[in-house]
């Protein structure tokens, strides 16, 4: 699977990747983030429809490596194949999201500071 995927920026930040699956089908994914767990990188992809949206919220996970020596610089993506690998992937993406609403939030409160009386 590491071969055959791309990833290009679009849209000024928002990046995406080009799976190309075992039945030799294509699925285009968003990027969420890429996130160490125990010193390893994984990603956390969404895939996307023909009209680039997602509508189940499904999130994909794989290891996440950049191949230094090659000159393309396209990305290694493995699958997690340990169960409890996954659970630690999972657990961490999850506080990810909860740091991100935090961090809307306390951006929410910095744009409407509170009126004193």
């Amino acid at each position: 699977m590491g071969k055959e995927n791309e990833i290009e920026e679009i849209q000024g930040e928002e990046m995406t990747v080009t799976l190309e699956l075992d039945d030799g089908t294509t699925v285009t994914c968003a990027v969420i983030t890429i996130f160490t767990v125990e010193s390893r990188d994984y990603i956390a992809l969404m895939p996307l429809d023909e009209n680039g949206e997602n509508t189940d919220g499904d999130v994909w996970f794989y290891g996440y490596e950049e191949d230094l020596s090659d000159s393309n610089k396209e990305p290694l993506l493995s699958y997690i194949e340990d169960d409890a690998e996954f659970e630690k992937v999972e657990e961490a993406f999850d506080e990810y999201l909860d740091s991100c609403e935090y961090d809307e939030l306390v951006a929410l409160d910095e744009d409407f500071p509170e009126e004193i009386n």
